[in-house]
């Protein structure tokens, strides 16, 4: 652990950065600030836990920088009544922000060791809102439907239509989208009357989404 003197400081500074990036969504920022990064990033990377970059975790898998995490949770434009379906958990730390905002967030992961980590991490910090279950991504929550916003948090080739099929009629979806091995696009899908409004929005690389529960770890 740091001292308590520089985690607040890389604190102050994790605030900053986001306004200065452009992140002006009170709850957003609130949710950002409450939740306790460095519960959700490995031992040995602790210590840069408030820094603007992505960090490693277990199964190869990566915690996204705080900026990416912060940008798409503002595109969801999140409501208190909200319930939202997370594919990917990770380490839990975009699940918790979710929380934080949300009345209810389930969250899917295909590896069972980060699924029961993240679970851990969640009863320690008394977040109770979130469920997490290990599962195939591409299929999303089948019982639990229909969510009012959906984030993906691991890049999908093209557009899962099957996850367009679980969101409310006036539901929001966030996914980056693009090759496995490129630079892919954060887009930001919304339902109206009309059929479904596409945005492209800015590039970024995350890990691929993957079908199936994964057989190891």
């Amino acid at each position: 652990m740091w001292p308590s003197k520089n985690k607040n400081i890389d604190r102050m500074e994790f605030l900053l950065t986001l306004r200065r990036r452009g992140i002006t969504d009170a709850a957003v920022l609130r949710a950002m600030d409450e939740v306790p990064r460095e519960m959700f990033v490995n031992d040995d990377t602790r210590q840069q836990a408030y820094h603007d970059h992505a960090l490693p975790i277990a199964c190869g898998q990566t915690i996204s920088q705080p900026y990416v995490v912060a940008y798409m949770t503002e595109l969801l434009e999140l409501q208190t009544h909200h319930r939202v379906l997370e594919i990917g958990t990770g380490s839990g730390y975009q699940a918790a922000v979710l929380s934080r905002i949300a009345a209810h967030v389930v969250s899917i992961e295909r590896y069972r060791t980060l699924a029961e980590k993240a679970r851990r991490t969640f009863d320690r910090i008394g977040y109770t809102n979130i469920d997490v279950i290990v599962g195939d991504g591409f299929e999303g929550a089948p019982n639990h439907p229909p969510f009012d916003r959906i984030i993906v948090t691991a890049a999908a080739e093209t557009i899962p239509e099957n996850l367009l099929g679980q969101l409310t009629d006036d539901g929001i979806m966030v996914l980056p989208v693009g090759p496995r091995d490129g630079t892919q696009q954060i887009v930001r899908l919304r339902k109206t009357p009309d059929g479904v409004e596409r945005e492209d929005l800015i590039a970024v690389r995350f890990v691929p989404l993957m079908p199936g529960i994964a057989k190891e770890l």
